[in-house]
């Protein structure tokens, strides 16, 4: 008959293996986390790609990374573990103890006891080699294996904490995040470079909306429509421009950051919160990922270190645009662009008016009227008739934020809109005016270009997983 006593006995024994296993089974450990000494001692388990391999007569020496830090984390293993596919770029896992390293540049160090081949890598075929310091020209050829690489994998770290950082940033000032749509009918900027959305299989001329729809260019409309309501709110996500271009700073699909603030009085209200969004990104980023900037500014950007210290501690310059022309006007410069009074900036005028300004960002107001969108609001008291617009130029790349109060004053609106022939398309704009419409206005920041700017990145395809571009859509 089964008693009581054994039972509770068997019990015992259940638990007294149990706690036998979680003593001794290894603790699964991130790189950064064994990297960082932490668990000094104990037995980990890492899962990784292998960075370098060297084997000796008595030891084997690998380098192995997970992409969650810079630093490598060095195994060393009896020559008995060899294994000939454990090569460069194969994936791995290792169980063994972290101890400390007698070698100065790696204070820790795992001694293996166990040594796992799961992915196997020929060295010979993959294109990135074990020594060589690969350009990002080079790198950009394999879209599909450039995040193997140190340079692109600290780029995706920086971009993600960039992200989340202006996340916060909003979230501490105040702004309701917005879900802008993707799909939409309107184009923001009239620049007319959209991209139609239309399914294949339609058997009819109409819309499968039945409007036409457009992969959006901005989602500045749909925030105006939420600032009725909200003070602040913004929206971050990918946009889309169907320009022929393949220039160094455009892309065919990009992500932009875009605010608005109703109860907004002045240009220079605007100006303010651009400027500290900017600062106070940055100066997060350069803190929590300042080993990854350090590989940018070292190796990709020599010295652009400096150019972002002056940026962060200088108030921006402001300039009209009238003041601009002006400069450019009398500068030595020879420029391909012409730059007489209302002609739209070129990228060589930005570049140079930066660097007039101390190489540092600058803010650049009041634009012809007919150079914005129906939506900038008029300088009503200007005898050069402009708007209140705002642009903000930056070294390197040129224009980062364009802005501008918002005209919602309806009698002007109406008249504009109908001047440009779109009174009927955006009569849901001129309710907007109507039911308790208020001063407002916004920018729109592009993200990747931002990354140009704080790491020094001469080619935005660069700084973007995927990019898309004219001729281009790999994978």
């Amino acid at each position: 008959m089964f008693s009581v006593a054994s039972s509770a006995a068997g019990h015992r024994r259940i638990l007294s293996s149990i706690r036998h296993y979680c003593k001794r089974a290894p603790k699964k450990l991130r790189i950064s986390e064994a990297v960082s000494g932490s668990e000094l001692g104990t037995n980990i388990k890492v899962q990784g790609w292998v960075r370098s391999v060297r084997p000796q007569k008595k030891n084997l020496f690998l380098h192995v990374n997970d992409g969650s830090s810079t630093k490598h984390l060095q195994i060393v293993a009896s020559s008995e573990q060899s294994d000939p596919l454990l090569t460069f770029g194969s994936a791995v896992e290792v169980t063994g103890v972290l101890k400390k390293s007698t070698h100065q540049k790696q204070p820790f160090e795992l001694e293996a006891h166990q040594i796992h081949v799961i992915g196997e890598c020929n060295p010979v075929d993959f294109p990135f080699k074990i020594k060589d310091r690969h350009s990002m020209e080079y790198i950009r050829q394999f879209p599909h294996l450039r995040c193997r690489t140190n340079v692109f994998s600290s780029l995706l770290r920086i971009r993600g904490e960039a992200s989340t950082t202006i996340h916060t940033y909003f979230k501490e000032n105040g702004y309701i995040q917005i879900h802008t749509p993707i799909i939409t009918s309107n184009d923001c900027e009239g620049a007319g470079e959209l991209f139609h959305v239309e399914p294949p299989s339609m058997e009819t001329d109409e819309n499968f909306f039945s409007v036409p729809a457009f992969l959006t260019v901005s989602g500045q409309l749909h925030l105006e429509v939420m600032s009725g309501a909200f003070s602040k709110v913004y929206t971050f996500g990918p946009t889309f421009r169907a320009e022929n271009s393949q220039s160094r700073r455009h892309l065919a699909e990009f992500y932009m950051v875009e605010a608005e603030v109703s109860f907004m009085q002045s240009l220079e209200d605007l100006t303010k919160v651009m400027e500290d969004l900017f600062k106070s990104v940055t100066e997060h980023v350069l803190a929590q990922c300042a080993e990854d900037v350090d590989l940018f500014h070292k190796h990709v950007s020599p010295g652009h270190r400096d150019t972002i210290n002056v940026m962060l501690t200088k108030r921006f310059p402001t300039i009209t645009y009238s003041e601009a022309i002006d400069i450019l006007n009398h500068s030595s410069e020879k420029f391909i662009f012409p730059t007489q009074w209302g002609c739209d900036l070129q990228t060589e005028h930005e570049k140079y008016l930066v660097k007039h300004c101390g190489n540092i960002p600058v803010f650049v107001t009041d634009y012809p009227y007919d150079l914005k969108p129906f939506y900038a609001r008029h300088n009503k008291d200007d005898p050069e008739h402009t708007a209140a617009a705002v642009d903000l130029l930056v070294p390197g790349v040129g224009e980062l934020c364009g802005g501008s109060l918002r005209e919602e004053r309806l009698d002007v609106l109406r008249a504009r809109l109908e001047e440009v022939g779109l009174e009927h398309t955006y009569s849901w704009y001129l309710d907007l005016r109507r039911f308790g419409s208020v001063p407002h206005g916004g920018f729109g920041l592009g993200f990747e270009r931002y990354l140009q700017c704080i790491l020094g990145v001469d080619n935005i395809k660069d700084v973007i997983p995927f990019p898309r571009f004219s001729r281009s859509c790999l994978l």
